[in-house]
């Protein structure tokens, strides 16, 4: 809950007030039921177009509750992960782990939104597109930065686990192998047979700065950071490295990709 929501969702009931009209009138009008009114109103939800709008011809407030929406934008990242983000848009070289999922920048627009339609506390349909938008975008980038090395080493089982069933699975094998051919994208497996006790402990991203020093990168379901201190980067630097040594090559990676998918 943010003070943003909270001051929209407060002018929407003080225009409703004034105007006279009950919750149940402007859930009718919004097509919400009156609970998901009162808690945009309260500010424990976000403020949605589609509330501030029919708010808006409702009331006679003549553009001005719709306006308000500009300063309840959905956010693109959680917070946690904006740091993150902001090095990611301009580090010199991107390496990336990932034990159960395919990592965001290599994942397909049907993926991303299965994963976002499934999460828990669900998420509006306004922040999964602008979060889907902002994920492909950034997968754009990846493509247009030939300068800059992004390795990503997946393990098995994010490959296998068919999140949105098989046939969007096989849809994402196709694009992981597109976008293997990358001259800048590496794309590496780490079989489950493979697997040293590092790979168990969650995913890791490793970026070199444009001052060319080595930043880390940790996440878990609820928590995350980045880490620029020797000891802290120089750990997880190891850690990646034991996951390299035991993932197939690139090459190797590719037929392995192409025999999942077959499987599915």
């Amino acid at each position: 809950m943010t003070e943003a929501w909270r001051y929209g969702g407060n002018q929407v009931r003080l225009w409703r007030t004034e105007a006279g009209k009950s919750r149940e009138e402007l859930a009718e009008e919004a097509n919400y039921d009156p609970e998901t009114v009162k808690s945009m109103e309260l500010g424990r939800r976000r403020p949605t177009m589609q509330l501030l709008r029919a708010a808006d011809q409702l009331f006679g407030a003549g553009g001005k509750l719709v306006a308000a929406a500009e300063y309840m934008k959905p956010e693109p990242f959680p917070k946690r992960s904006e740091e993150f983000m902001a090095a990611e848009a301009e580090c010199l070289a991107f390496n990336n782990y990932e034990p159960l999922l395919i990592p965001g920048l290599l994942q397909s627009k049907e993926y991303m939104l299965a994963l976002m339609n499934d999460a828990t506390p669900p998420m509006d349909a306004e922040t999964i597109e602008e979060r889907v938008g902002k994920r492909l975008q950034r997968q754009e980038a990846m493509a247009r930065r030939i300068k800059t090395l992004y390795s990503f080493i997946i393990a098995e089982g994010a490959l296998r686990t068919q999140v949105g069933g098989a046939e969007l699975m096989r849809r994402q094998m196709d694009l992981l192998l597109k976008l293997n051919e990358l001259r800048n994208v590496f794309v590496q497996v780490l079989p489950t047979g493979h697997a040293c006790g590092a790979a168990l402990h969650g995913p890791v991203v490793l970026l070199e700065t444009p001052e060319h020093k080595l930043w880390a990168w940790a996440e878990g379901q609820e928590t995350s950071a980045m880490y620029c201190t020797p000891d802290k980067v120089s750990a997880l630097t190891q850690t990646h490295g034991m996951i390299r040594m035991n993932a197939l090559s690139a090459a190797e990676s590719a037929e392995f990709i192409k025999r999942v998918a077959e499987e599915l």
